[in-house]
């Protein structure tokens, strides 16, 4: 699967996420969507309007310079925390530590 990213483009009022505790494991096929948010962290955008932010163990700066990543499919169809690696189009990995969900704050 390849993701590309647009770069980031300023928001007139950018909305603010409060993170929950989130998943060990995400279905590769309910992503829609993704945006780079950090050196250390991709939002994910999932079918049916659900956010979740996969939170690397270290900076991952290499996705910001080509604007997208790739996910290699696995045998169960999941990408999984302290498991599964986000691969940057330079060649680079970036290891996936946890995954959060997004709610809107107030």
């Amino acid at each position: 699967m390849i993701v590309r990213v647009p770069k980031r483009v300023p928001r007139p009022k950018p909305l603010r996420w409060k993170e929950k505790k989130g998943p060990k494991c995400i279905a590769m096929a309910t992503i829609a969507g993704a945006a780079i948010v950090a050196d250390d962290a991709i939002d994910l955008a999932l079918r049916g309007g659900q956010r979740m932010r996969a939170q690397f163990s270290s900076s991952c700066p290499a996705l910001d310079y080509y604007s997208g990543f790739y996910i290699l499919p696995t045998d169960d169809g999941q990408i999984c925390a302290d498991r599964d690696v986000i691969r940057t189009r330079s060649g680079g990995q970036c290891e996936i530590q946890r995954f959060r969900i997004l709610v809107p704050r107030d």
